[in-house]
């Protein structure tokens, strides 16, 4: 019996090992290639959550509160993801959505987002962004 199970194990090592038929065993088969960018995750760590920053209020550099942040946007053209701001209004009423790249936007101050040179007015005249229909 001992001999019968080294026997099939054998054999099964040696059908495993061999080529299917139409397979040429010297000719490896073409690995595809995916084109995934090397990062180094520890600076990926550092960086903002959209979590994080939707939601946030956004001021000028002189700390007037000009709208927040009401979400973001990335496209497959653009390298910049955009911030989507709420702008003026009451309580959510009256609100007017505009699109800002989202590099324009100053993150690097500890619990502020601040957009510089904007004021509520400056906002409110850009165009308004709409989602587009799914």
């Amino acid at each position: 019996m001992k001999h019968y199970i080294i026997a099939t194990t054998a054999a099964l090592f040696l059908i495993a090992g061999t080529p299917a038929f139409g397979q040429d065993a010297a000719t490896p088969a073409p690995q595809e290639t995916v084109g995934v960018a090397k990062i180094d995750p520890s600076t990926v760590a550092t960086g903002w959550r959209a979590s994080k920053i939707i939601g946030t209020t956004v001021v000028n550099e002189n700390n007037e509160t000009i709208g927040a942040v009401d979400d973001l946007i990335l496209t497959a053209d653009e390298k910049v993801p955009f911030a989507i701001l709420s702008v003026g209004g009451f309580l959510g009423i009256g609100t007017k959505l505009v699109a800002v790249p989202y590099s324009s936007l100053d993150t690097t101050q500890k619990g502020k987002t601040i957009l510089p040179g904007a004021t509520k007015d400056s906002l409110s005249a850009e165009p308004a962004f709409k989602y587009a229909e799914s």
